[in-house]
């Protein structure tokens, strides 16, 4: 008898797994979490019935969302993982020996544990003597912080279940005051391929733009994701990800990699037209809204 694991990306699409076996399942105070064996993608865990990241196609998330400001940043010391309790985000910031402390505030203890029985490969970054690792809700950490950070990672999951204090205007203007006067903050940006994942890369995009004076998307190819197509978000206060991109000295640094490297970094900001063109909207609209502001005021 075949066993699939099945998640819907649509009500018309559906992404399916073959499963060899089921080695856990269980529910915690913020979600449920199932891990599954498959032959085509090795283990993979789903959070609600989905995929969170398979042991397969982990590494190109955790890279594109590590070595990309790793690569723009000159001087990062102190970095805030927020989500995160896998450790991969963790393992791939542990290459670099400049950083000094490395915070992952993740609220479920539950989802730490697993990962750390099921997905070592991933968990050993949790066990770097730089990291601290918090219990606690990423909102909450981050309220009264100032001028703390070089560089912020939103490693959170779901825009519209536990986590989703973390994708409202509040969080951003929280990062943007966390972060020290030359911080960059990147997150998951989501799919925009299919209508219904639309208007939650527009409104990420929206908040982001009116935070922080530099904002940019880039993408990456994430074959459990939605559409096997992703975005990420860059932020920045000082730096921008392709004039200030030091390809010389992050080569020099010989990280091996799976997915990254500085040829497709600056690749990866080239957008689809449509993508560009739902960017542009949003930006266009909140420049006219702000005109309308000025113009009011006066």
């Amino acid at each position: 008898m075949n066993f699939w694991f099945s998640e819907m990306h649509t009500d018309n699409v559906k992404m399916s797994i073959r499963v060899e076996k089921q080695l856990f399942s269980g529910t915690s105070d913020f979600q449920r979490i199932d891990v599954f064996e498959s032959n085509e993608l090795g283990r993979f865990l789903t959070s609600d019935g989905s995929v969170i990241f398979s042991e397969a196609d982990e590494f190109t998330y955790d890279e594109m969302i590590v070595h990309v400001p790793m690569a723009v940043h000159p001087h990062v010391s102190k970095v805030l993982v927020i989500g995160g309790g896998d450790g991969g985000v963790a393992r791939e910031l542990g290459h670099y020996e400049e950083i000094e402390e490395i915070d992952v505030v993740e609220p479920d203890e539950l989802f730490v544990k697993v990962c750390r029985e099921f997905f070592p490969d991933n968990a050993c970054g949790l066990d770097d003597p730089r990291v601290q690792l918090h219990y606690r809700d990423g909102l909450r950490f981050l309220r009264g912080k100032m001028d703390c950070y070089d560089l912020i990672i939103n490693d959170s999951t779901d825009p519209l279940g536990h986590t989703a204090g973390l994708f409202t205007k509040e969080f951003y203007g929280s990062c943007f005051r966390a972060l020290r006067e030359d911080g960059i903050m990147v997150y998951q940006h989501g799919s925009p391929f299919f209508d219904e994942d639309e208007e939650a890369c527009r409104a990420m995009h929206r908040k982001a733009f009116r935070s922080f004076p530099i904002s940019r998307v880039y993408q990456a190819h994430i074959p459990t994701s939605s559409a096997g197509y992703w975005l990420f978000g860059f932020a920045s206060k000082k730096y921008h990800p392709l004039h200030d991109l030091d390809a010389k000295r992050w080569n020099n640094r010989r990280i091996k990699t799976w997915y990254y490297t500085t040829n497709l970094h600056t690749g990866a900001f080239m957008l689809p037209r449509y993508v560009e063109d739902l960017l542009e909207e949003e930006e266009g609209r909140i420049k006219k809204e702000e005109e309308k502001r000025l113009k009011n005021h006066f």
